[in-house]
Order: C-alpha cells, then sequence, then structure tokens
C-alpha cells in the first residue's frame, strides 16, 4: 500500500505529510471535545439541579474552533505539499530529459511523456497530498479513540477495535487486482492519446490518401477500448466502496448495540451516549482511506512510469572541453535491440575543413552514424571520437557549442523569427540575422512578412516546407558552429530551395567540418570523401569520381537515380 519508491521522490517534502498528519490528530481530539461537550450538556439537563453549562458551551465551543483552524491549516499544507510535489517532479522529469540530450526517451512517445509528465503528476499529488496523510492518520485514529473509550467501556471499545482491520483487509484484497487494472488502464490512456497525435499531425496525408475513414475506426476502436477499461475501473470502485460501506456501518451498529447494552445494565447514559456518537469515528478515518486508495491507485500507475523515465540510462559524459573539430569512428558495432546489428566494424573519418558524405539506401545505418557522432547513443564496441577524444570523455555543453545539426526534420518554435535565432546563438546581432537570411534568400520574404518579429507557428505550419528549410540553415549558419551536420536536410523541397542550401552547404566545407546525410547522390557528387554503407558496412568509400569507376553499390544507385530523374523530367 506504500510504495518506497513513490515515496522516495518527495524526500524534501515529507515534513509536510508529517505535520498533515499531526493535524488531523489534533482535528480527531477537538472533535472529541465537542462530542464529549455535548453529551455532558444532555447529562446535566437530564439531572436538572442548574449546573453549570458553561463547562459543556466551553468545550463545544473551544473544540469546534480549534477543529475550524486546524482544518483550514491541514488544506493550505496540502494545497502546499500538492505544489511542491507538482513543481518539483515536472522540473526532475524536465531535467530529465534535458539529461537525455538528443537520445529519445525509450518506451515513451512525445504523448506518453505529456500525457505523464502533466496529467500524470496531477493524479500522483493526489496521492502524496490525499492519500499518505490519510493512510497515517487511518492507523493511528483508531488506536487513540480505543485508549479514549477503553476507560469508559472495554467491551464496546474491544468489538469496535477489533471490526476496524476488517477495512484495510478488504482493501489488501482489491488492491493486487486493482492495480493490474490501474496499469491497463494508464496504457490504453496513453495508447490513445499517442493515436489521437498521430492523427492529428497525419491528417494531411490521410485525407490525400483517403485514409481518413479507416483511421476514424481505428480511433474508435481504442476510444472503446479505453471505455471498457474505464467501466472496468468504474466498478471495481464501487465494488469496493460497497464493502467497506457494509463493514463501517457494521462495525458502528455493533458498537452501538454494546454501546445500548452498557446503558441497559445501569451505566451512565451519557458515556453510552458518548460511545454512540464516537462509534462512526472509529470507522471514518479507514472509510475515507479506501476511497483515497482508488485515486491513489490511478496516481501511483503514473508515478511508475515517471520512475521509468527518471531511471532511464543516460548517456556518459565527461568533463574534457574538446579540442579539435575532426570526427571518427574506430571499428563501431552498434545494435538498438542488441539482435540486429546496424552497423558492423564501421569505421570512418570526418577531417575538418572538409565536406564528407555518407549515402546508402534506406535501413543502411546512415542516420545511426549521426546519432552516434551527436552522442545520442554508445556504441556496443568502437569508439567514436572527436578531436581525438573519444566523445563520452567530452563536456556535452562544450561539445554542442561546435556542434550543429540541421535535418529534414528541425523543429521551428511557435516564436518569432528573432526569438528562432536568439534560442540558438543568444548573443546574435540583428546584422548577423540578416546576413544569415540573406545567404538562404529568405531576407526579402521576410521583411515583406514582418520583420524579425513576425510571429512562426507550431513547426512552421504557416512558412513552405522549402522556407522552413532555408529558416533552419539561417538559424544554423547564425550560430556559427565548427562542425555542421546536415541530415536529409534537402529532402521533399522545391528545387530552388534545394540549391540553395547546397551552395551553402559547399561554402561551409571550405571552413569547417561538414558531414552530409543524403539519400539523393546528386547532391554528395561534390563531397570530399564519400562513404557507402550497405548492410551496416563500409561498402566503399572514395571521391565521386573515384567510386564511379568501380563497379560496386555506388555507381548502380547513381546510375538508378540518375535514371529515374530523367524519366521524371521527360513526364
Amino acid at each position: 500500500m506504500i510504495d518506497k519508491k513513490l515515496l522516495a521522490l518527495v524526500q524534501g517534502q515529507r515534513k509536510y505529510i508529517v505535520y498533515t498528519v499531526f493535524l488531523n490528530i489534533g482535528s480527531l481530539f477537538a472533535s472529541l471535545c465537542v462530542t464529549a461537550g455535548i453529551c455532558l450538556a444532555l447529562h446535566l439537563a437530564v439531572a436538572g439541579g442548574g449546573g453549570n453549562y458553561w463547562v459543556p458551551f466551553f468545550l463545544m465551543a473551544a473544540g469546534a474552533a480549534v477543529r475550524y483552524c486546524l482544518t483550514v491549516k491541514s488544506g493550505d499544507i496540502k494545497t502546499r505539499l500538492g505544489n511542491a510535489v507538482k513543481s518539483g517532479l515536472r522540473s526532475r522529469a524536465y531535467d530529465k530529459i534535458l539529461r537525455l540530450g538528443v537520445r529519445s526517451a525509450e518506451e515513451m512517445s512525445m504523448a506518453g511523456l505529456t500525457q505523464v509528465t502533466m496529467e500524470g503528476i496531477e493524479q500522483l499529488d493526489l496521492y502524496y497530498a490525499v492519500y499518505l496523510p490519510q493512510f497515517f492518520y487511518a492507523m493511528i485514529a483508531p488506536v487513540i479513540l480505543f485508549a479514549v473509550c477503553i476507560f469508559l467501556d472495554w467491551r464496546t471499545s474491544l468489538v469496535l477495535l477489533c471490526c476496524v482491520p476488517l477495512i484495510p483487509v478488504s482493501i489488501v484484497a482489491v488492491s493486487k487486482y486493482a492495480k493490474k487494472i490501474f496499469a491497463k488502464y494508464w496504457g490504453k490512456y496513453t495508447s490513445m492519446g499517442d493515436g489521437f497525435l498521430d492523427s492529428v499531425q497525419g491528417l494531411k496525408e490521410l485525407k490525400i490518401f483517403r485514409a481518413d475513414e479507416a483511421r476514424n475506426e481505428k480511433m474508435n476502436e481504442q476510444a472503446e477500448e479505453f471505455r471498457k477499461i474505464t467501466m472496468k475501473v468504474l466498478v471495481m470502485q464501487l465494488a469496493s466502496t460497497t464493502i467497506m460501506d457494509l463493514i463501517a456501518y457494521g462495525g458502528a451498529g455493533a458498537g452501538i448495540c454494546f454501546a445500548v447494552l452498557a446503558a441497559l445494565r445501569g451505566g451512565p447514559v451519557a458515556v453510552s451516549l458518548f460511545l454512540i456518537l464516537v462509534a462512526v469515528e472509529f470507522f471514518l478515518p479507514l472509510r475515507s482511506l479506501g476511497s483515497a486508495f482508488h485515486v491513489a491507485m490511478n496516481g501511483a500507475s503514473a508515478g511508475q512510469k515517471i520512475i521509468r523515465l527518471l531511471e532511464t540510462e543516460e548517456p556518459e559524459w565527461g568533463t574534457e572541453e574538446p579540442e579539435g573539430t575532426e570526427l571518427s569512428m574506430e571499428h563501431v558495432s552498434f545494435s538498438y535491440d542488441g539482435s540486429r546489428q546496424v552497423l558492423r566494424d564501421v569505421t570512418m573519418s570526418f577531417p575538418a575543413h572538409a565536406m564528407t558524405a555518407v549515402a546508402g539506401e534506406s535501413g543502411t545505418g546512415k542516420s545511426t552514424v549521426i546519432s552516434l557522432l551527436t552522442g545520442g547513443q554508445r556504441p556496443q564496441s568502437g569508439c567514436v571520437r572527436a578531436g581525438g577524444r573519444p566523445v563520452e570523455s567530452l563536456n556535452r555543453e562544450g561539445y554542442y557549442r561546435k556542434l550543429s545539426v540541421v535535418s529534414c526534420s528541425t523543429y521551428i518554435f511557435n516564436d518569432t523569427i528573432r526569438g528562432n535565432f536568439l534560442l540558438a546563438a543568444p548573443d546574435v546581432t540583428e546584422e548577423m540575422i540578416w546576413e544569415a537570411l540573406r545567404l538562404v534568400n529568405l531576407d526579402r520574404f521576410i521583411r515583406n512578412a514582418g520583420g524579425l518579429d513576425k510571429m512562426v507557428s507550431e513547426d512552421g505550419a504557416n512558412i513552405s516546407g522549402g522556407q522552413k528549410q532555408r529558416l533552419a540553415l539561417a538559424i544554423a549558419l547564425a550560430a556559427d558552429r565548427d562542425i555542421y551536420i546536415f541530415d536529409e536536410a534537402t529532402s521533399n523541397i522545391d528545387v530552388e530551395s534545394e540549391t540553395i542550401i547546397m551552395d551553402n552547404i559547399l561554402r561551409l566545407s571550405g571552413e569547417k567540418t561538414v558531414i552530409m546525410i543524403s539519400h539523393r547522390l546528386a547532391n554528395v557528387v561534390r563531397a570530399d570523401n564519400i562513404y557507402v554503407l550497405s548492410e551496416g558496412k563500409v561498402a566503399q568509400s572514395g571521391s565521386h569520381e573515384r567510386l564511379m569507376e568501380q563497379d560496386g553499390v555506388y555507381r548502380t544507385m547513381y546510375q538508378t537515380q540518375k535514371q529515374l530523374e530523367e524519366v521524371d523530367i521527360r513526364a
């Protein structure tokens, strides 16, 4: 019922849980004072004789006032605890994602990450702010009540105390089943969220290929599965609540019967009345715990996903500052799943002030090479070096200050043109921005569109694909890094934009270390050296002219692409 890993996530906020428990105990004593005042006032009224009624009225007034103050203070501390937990966990999750760097968080999509770090943490907040304080209070409250009541009537007190454990027993009985249900619930929830996000992002393609109806049916199936698991959760909660109510009311009824019997045997009526009124208090804390249990299980399921994210292995980085700008891979082998080798004993060199291209068919490991060079992944064997030093020994921030990656999916933020440049180069000047835009032939468009304060939609949705790619290149140019990696940077854009981008890449190759990944071999013909990957190995290497002289993979690919392009031109 208490998850040690989840409890360890809030080490700095545990004091708030303790404060809440003590405040609840104080409220319990205040309630007992109110009950005692009521019973004493009734006893004086029945006994007659004009007793001192100010004593019971003082007990009732003081108890009610203290309980009110403690309840308000408890609510304030729970709010403070919840806010601290949410801000702390979101900060840790975001810092973890940053430390993972360019590597994607394993086993979680972007939609899954968003759901867990936003709504999941909201649910986990209830686990800490509601469930944990109630759990400890529910364990203590019956013992306190028993200690108070045993001096009044030990039979009634013992019956009430013996009935109390039946509620946690019922909670434990359903906890294993509840954990499985809630785990499936969050799995279905994140899966449905992933599907919805994919459908929204790919809506244009779905319309083009007339696959929107089929996708709609699939989304309906996912929604139906989520509805069914939600109904199972509700049925389980209703059944559990019914069982706890039967135990609570049954136990309180048994206690009341014994209190009435005590009065019939000649005991003080005021004492029996006190026991009758307190009987319900024995079960209320555990009854509230049972209600909080279902909410806690939902939060705990989300918490397990957060723990898996926080425990995800991070790429190792050192403290050395990178010196040179040449990169290399020495006898590198790599596998994503430990079984299928994506790269096999690959050795490559990427010298400074030169353009090195990596070519090959889809699935041969080109993007994996980029991931290894940027430090997003680590090879199972071999070594990746930057400036002659292993990448894992370098300071990550220092290495990334030398590195810039431009890909076909470079993200453009929902900000102004100036804001996007400032993200990459905080000290960039307006003159530098306009110069970079001029180099990619975007300066006139930006001036006519409103200047550097023009807002760009999320991922450049309000500009064309070619303009987005050129803007990404301009941002990279303004950042003025020593190493530039272009990963399919000319993919799916118009000929004019492709020409502009390639001219800038060639210009950079005389000053920087330039690495280019491209499926279109016409873009790599002027590279100083071309590595051709096939089946995870370096099949060939050399200049375009040298590779065309050989009867190998490169010449076959180049001639095939050229014939297809000529057919397209004639068509």
